[in-house]
């Protein structure tokens, strides 16, 4: 038995409405849509919503999309901005992505501590524990420094298609993807210096 999600996506055939296709594309894109959307917003049932919005969007919208980026890009846009209304919607006072300047120089800041993570071994840096902290240092990223570390770093796009689905200069993905990495190895050196303490106590 042949699988035919390893077969691309048409694009004509989804949008001369072959639902047999579109079904193809749920079921590819579902897993990383709903990851994503859990990672950014940090709750199930949001994340689900998201999920089902974003396909919704994605059939209504087919039509008119052409093809400028890759359908993964596209559907990630959608469900980006899908995340960002309810994000907006629970907590107004939240601008994610305004002010979209390079420099956001109001995030600008030092990392005051790093250690030196080769003296840990590899089972510690890996362990469930550790993974557990990653996920929660993540969610204490601010949000817009989140979703570029989350689509760059986590799901894997280029800077490229980054940008384009958030709608951003590749200078300002550059910018605060190295503000999320520095303030996540910040993060992380707390923790790991906790862990080496203890190992020599």
């Amino acid at each position: 038995m042949s699988d035919n999600t390893a077969l691309p996506i048409s694009l004509p055939a989804l949008q001369a409405g072959d639902r047999a296709e579109f079904a193809r594309l749920v079921e590819t894109y579902s897993p990383q849509i709903y990851r994503l959307a859990l990672k950014i917003l940090g709750n199930a049932q949001d994340a689900e919503d998201v999920l089902q919005n974003t396909f919704l969007k994605a059939l209504q919208s087919l039509p008119t999309f052409e093809g400028r980026s890759s359908l993964s890009t596209w559907l990630y846009r959608i469900a980006v901005n899908e995340a960002l209304m309810l994000i907006r919607k629970h907590r107004p006072e939240v601008q994610v992505l305004a002010g979209d300047s390079d420099s956001d120089d109001d995030e600008d800041y030092i990392p005051v501590q790093f250690v030196d993570w080769t003296t840990i071994p590899e089972d510690a840096l890996l362990s469930s524990e550790a993974v557990t902290y990653l996920d929660q240092a993540i969610q204490r990223l601010p949000p817009k420094l989140r979703l570029v570390f989350l689509l760059r770093d986590v799901e894997g796009l280029s800077i490229r298609e980054t940008s384009e689905a958030l709608g951003l200069t590749d200078t300002a993905v550059k910018t605060r993807l190295l503000r999320a990495r520095l303030f996540l190895r910040e993060q992380l050196s707390g923790y790991y210096q906790e862990r080496l303490l203890e190992e020599k106590h």
